[in-house]
């Protein structure tokens, strides 16, 4: 952690991700649920995975950890990296993964 100018607490990306990972998961508490036909997980990134054509990335949120396979290509064009807020977007078994976009 370290302070801006105007005394703000900033974290990097990257140690809040690990930090994250290595928290214990709190109890989640049971929720009832009628209907549900998109869900979407907003988190940070913890672990993009590369190999050959595919990617592997991780998301932390909240409690969930939510794992999205999709093309290299694909975790390329969005810059996917450790420490990047990202949304988990769950329709049926797809997780397609979201992030801010800068303008």
């Amino acid at each position: 952690m370290r302070r801006r100018d105007r005394g703000q607490r900033m974290i990097d990306g990257a140690d809040l991700a690990r930090f994250l990972t290595e928290a214990p998961r709190p109890v989640e508490p049971e929720l009832r649920v009628t209907e549900s036909a998109r869900n979407r997980f907003p988190g940070v990134v913890t672990k993009v995975e590369k190999d050959g054509l595919v990617a592997v990335v991780h998301i932390q949120a909240g409690p969930h950890r939510v794992v999205s396979l999709m093309t290299r290509e694909a975790a390329d064009e969005i810059g996917l990296e450790p420490g990047d807020l990202a949304v988990g977007v769950v329709k049926a078994t797809n997780v397609v993964v979201e992030v801010p976009r800068s303008e």
